[in-house]
């Protein structure tokens, strides 16, 4: 993948000047991790019905850890958010999202999702950015993905900084939740991109019509934090110390109580 950036690029210093991901584990964060996936899903594409509450959830919820993306400065404005969908507790076989949207066309011989231990599998969704930063013109009535030049140039360099951090913060969620393989829905573009920045993300199924072209993909948690490219490794870096001191955080508090 042609990208302006050289490996001496900071793109962890370059994130962190500019937003701070964390986990949602309380109510309040919780909350506004709810109420962005309304103003995108519900108000702005459409996709689900509005809510009177202005907060959009589902039955996932409940076994779901969730990321928050907002701007670093003092306003803390929030940007985005995604989720990952853990196995139901009481009922681990209960399927996840991506087999029942997919279920009729999932490849078993590349991997049988129902045979791997529900423990250790999860799955990326409800991936939503506020229009006001799905920046590219006459877009914002559209869904963040990647695209070549999102990457810029050698003339004007930059970086997608929002939908890899979003799914730099989720790798990082898998970590603590000790999560090996993830599973995502998502656009065959975005797949690509992610896969050369060095995730390990395969395809697992053939395109499918939801809500636009998709395809279904599963992701390996350990093999893409050792494969990540040095250009992101400290984005990584600081984005998995945010979350990780997140969790610790509120292990600490719950003990406390």
């Amino acid at each position: 993948m042609r990208t302006p950036f050289s490996c001496d690029s900071d793109l962890g210093k370059g994130f962190g000047s500019r937003f701070e991901i964390l986990p949602a584990l309380d109510q309040s964060t919780r909350d506004q991790v709810f109420t962005i996936r309304h103003e995108v899903y519900c108000e702005d594409l459409g996709f689900e019905p509005l809510r009177e509450n202005r907060h959009e959830t589902d039955e996932y919820d409940r076994h779901s850890v969730h990321c928050l993306l907002r701007t670093a400065d003092e306003s803390h404005t929030l940007v985005g958010c995604t989720r990952l969908v853990l196995a139901r507790p009481e009922d681990p076989a209960h399927p996840f999202p991506f087999e029942s949207t997919c279920r009729a066309n999932l490849d078993q011989h590349t991997i049988d999702s129902r045979a791997l231990p529900r423990h250790e599998i999860a799955e990326v969704s409800r991936l939503a950015v506020r229009k006001m930063y799905r920046r590219r013109r006459g877009e914002k009535h559209t869904e963040m993905t990647l695209r070549n030049r999102d990457f810029g140039s050698s003339a004007s360099p930059r970086f997608p900084f929002i939908p890899v951090g979003l799914y730099l913060g989720t790798m990082a969620l898998a970590e603590q939740c000790g999560i090996e393989k993830v599973f995502v829905i998502t656009e065959p573009r975005l797949a690509a991109h992610l896969s050369r920045l060095g995730f390990s993300i395969v395809q697992v199924g053939p395109p499918i019509e939801h809500r636009g072209t998709r395809v279904p993909s599963m992701m390996d948690v350990e093999q893409s934090k050792e494969g990540l490219r040095s250009l992101i490794r400290p984005m990584w870096e600081l984005i998995r110390g945010g979350v990780g001191a997140g969790y610790a955080g509120k292990r600490a508090a719950m003990v406390a109580t």
